[in-house]
């Protein structure tokens, strides 16, 4: 049985790679169709099933099939709020490197 650092872990491994995050992101605001995310994100379908696998494996993303379509939603929203501060964390370091470049 897993200890509760590594489950945490697992998360935060599973976010860990810009492709990952793209999926998540383009989940923010609605189900979508396998058929409309490769387009929209310009990955390939090999591609992005991998990374797909990896999001249901960790359960932050679920599956739904309809027909021969298979539609995908973040399980749990609090997942948006991990990816919103993790930008905010960039966006201060960014701003604190600004400021120091212009003093």
């Amino acid at each position: 049985m897993k200890t509760l650092l590594e489950l945490k872990a697992d998360i935060l491994k599973a976010l860990a790679h810009p492709n990952r995050i793209r999926i998540v992101e383009a989940l923010r605001c609605e189900e979508t169709c396998n058929c409309e995310l490769a387009p929209s994100l310009g990955l390939e379908q090999s591609n992005l099933s991998r990374h797909i696998a990896l999001l249901l494996q960790t359960g932050i993303i679920a599956a739904r099939k309809e027909g021969v379509k298979t539609f995908y939603r973040v399980v749990d929203p609090d997942v948006f709020t991990i990816l919103d501060l993790v930008q905010n964390i960039v966006k201060k370091r960014a701003e604190a490197q600004l400021a120091m470049l212009n003093s």
